[in-house]
């Protein structure tokens, strides 16, 4: 049987991992700047994270949610520790399509409205109502173009304002560094004045740290950069290291009963104990000083490359635009310099999402491959 083929794949097969490194079935190593699309934050087949994947296992794998999982308990007690957000609930899924379609499920719910807010070059999701609110039309089928969904500019107060004002929004949703979109993001105005609009229009804000949570930003969320108070916030990516897991923080004001939200696999065994392992890395390790730390020396070193003309981005979620598109670039860094970086929407647009334990010298080496590849692609044009 063949698989479904939607993915154009670079001739590479990864077959295993240690820390900051990938290597493939021919042996050969690779530099990892891109952590599968933010997914691996503290490393790969970091020990302990295999250690406690590997011992919970051995025990118990998986029971429905219809029991006791104490291991859920304290998942969320470290993640309101570390992250700030005090008094939050926590309500955990498999992924981050699901955890933003179950935040705007939610803020229907509470606000008795279905419109949604959203806005350009947003990416959401591939679920039926999180898709409909992604930027980008070639992804929305029309089962999920039913929905109910205003794409607006970043940064026009204005807009929101006015669609707020008709009564029917019941949610904003905004990624505070957008990923796939090209790492743009709000002003500090914008997002606060957003967070006051919802609040004065009984409208959700629901913040979308997917990709630009969980430490990578500098901050545990990146919406914590601002003055605002999300009413619910969606993670998944770098949470479980590559284990299968997202969740929404819901904000106390908004009440839980019997049956609104439900999930088979969402909080499993498994899954917690990977999203333990991670949160305790990141706590053990200091990586959100690290990703601070490095994240400003990588855009130090950019200084010394021409090429590059606007640097976006925040910590460790980096964006390298150039005034040529960089596929020719990333194909070059993989099979002549053995690095793996990522692309986005903005085809300029080159994106460094690394474990958040990449070290300086790691950086250095980036650097050094990116001067000579740059210097090939000039002589072949």
């Amino acid at each position: 049987m063949p698989l479904f083929d939607v993915y154009p794949l670079y001739d590479v097969t990864p077959v295993s991992g240690k820390g900051i490194h990938v290597y493939d079935d021919k042996g050969t190593e690779y530099l990892d700047l891109y952590g599968g699309h933010a997914v691996i934050s503290i490393g790969h087949a970091h020990p302990n994270y295999v250690e406690a994947v590997t011992n919970q296992v051995e025990t118990l794998g998986f029971y429905s949610n219809a029991i006791q999982n104490p291991l859920q308990k304290e998942l969320a007690s470290k993640l309101e520790q570390l992250s700030g957000c005090k008094d939050y609930q926590l309500f955990l899924v498999n992924s981050g399509a699901e955890a933003n379609e179950n935040a705007l499920k939610l803020a229907s719910f509470k606000t008795g409205k279905k419109r949604v807010v959203s806005f350009k070059k947003g990416f959401h999701g591939r679920t039926s109502a999180a898709v409909a609110a992604t930027d980008n039309p070639n992804i929305v089928a029309p089962i999920n173009a039913q929905q109910e969904v205003t794409i607006l500019e970043l940064n026009d107060v204005e807009a929101v304002k006015t669609e707020l004002e008709k009564g029917d929004v019941c949610a904003v949703i905004v990624e505070f560094i957008q990923g796939i979109g090209g790492l743009d993001q709000g002003t500090a105005e914008f997002f606060e004045q957003v967070d006051a609009l919802c609040k004065a229009n009984n409208t959700m804000f629901v913040a979308d740290e997917i990709q630009c949570g969980y430490a990578r930003s500098g901050k545990f969320f990146a919406f914590q950069h601002y003055n605002v108070t999300p009413d619910i916030i969606s993670v998944a990516k770098g949470m479980g290291n590559g284990f299968p897991i997202g969740g929404i923080l819901i904000h106390p004001g908004i009440e839980a009963k019997y049956g609104m939200l439900g999930t088979t696999f969402g909080g499993n065994h498994l899954a917690c104990a990977a999203g333990l392992a991670v949160l305790n890395t990141i706590e053990s390790e200091s990586l959100i000083d690290n990703v601070n730390e490095v994240g400003a020396y990588f855009i130090e070193k950019t200084k010394d490359i021409p090429q590059i003309k606007e640097i976006k981005g925040r910590g460790l979620m980096l964006g390298l635009e150039f005034d040529f598109e960089v596929g020719g670039l990333r194909k070059e860094l993989i099979y002549n310099h053995k690095v793996f970086t990522g692309g986005a929407a903005n085809k300029k647009l080159l994106r460094i999402l690394p474990p958040l334990s990449v070290k300086k010298e790691h950086i250095d080496q980036f650097f050094d491959a990116l001067v000579k590849a740059l210097a090939k692609i000039e002589v072949n044009v």
